[in-house]
């Protein structure tokens, strides 16, 4: 009896410390995933100025860029950024409905961002298959819209899941850090594919 009281104690420590909490790596893991992307965003970029090197003309004629649409959007996309770090510095305040608004006004910039790639797309005169510029243009830009997209749907998943009473506060927030920090990376890589595509095509 006195063996089974005293080793009570030390089954209960051993139970509890069985149960501790694990160390929250959602945010590790989607820095992971976003190298990797970079990593791919590379290839593009690196494919892209290498057949611009090997090209005498490039962009070839009949396949120009418009600026005024494109730099429109590139506005939009870097300040959404800065509309969406206001929205992570609300939850850090605790005030839900500040992160709402500001997260739904960027998701409004991404909407509008899109949009005008489509309308891009329709007004060219150009597609995909028409030459290597041609190529190379729709690719990058289709892949990184489609990166805007993914980061339009977690904003808006943010914004659905924060319905949830005490879903996000002060103390618990990855989701939205998360989704901040993907929005970023598009911007990021945004200017890339922007100073890419449209700025050094003038030189």
């Amino acid at each position: 009896m006195q063996d089974s009281t005293f080793n009570t104690p030390e089954i209960a420590f051993d139970s509890v410390a069985s149960h501790e909490e694990h160390p929250d790596l959602r945010v590790f893991g989607l820095l992971t995933f976003l190298v990797s992307e970079s990593l791919m965003f590379g290839g593009f970029f690196a494919t892209y100025l290498f057949l611009r090197g090997a090209t005498a003309v490039w962009p070839p004629e009949g396949t120009e860029v418009e600026l005024l649409v494109p730099t429109i959007n590139t506005v939009i996309l870097v300040s959404s950024s800065f509309v969406i770090h206001l929205g992570d510095t609300a939850i850090k305040k605790n005030n839900i409905a500040g992160m709402r608004l500001w997260y739904g006004i960027t998701a409004l910039m991404g909407a509008i961002f899109l949009a005008g790639q489509v309308y891009e797309y329709l007004t060219l005169g150009y597609g995909l298959t028409t030459n290597v510029f041609a190529n190379c243009f729709y690719l990058m830009t289709g892949f990184h819209g489609l990166h805007v997209f993914v980061g339009l749907l977690l904003i808006l998943g943010v914004l659905w899941r924060s319905r949830r009473f005490g879903h996000y506060s002060a103390t618990k927030h990855t989701g939205i850090e998360m989704a901040e920090i993907y929005w970023h990376f598009v911007d990021i890589i945004w200017i890339v594919l922007f100073t890419l595509l449209y700025i050094l095509t003038l030189f």
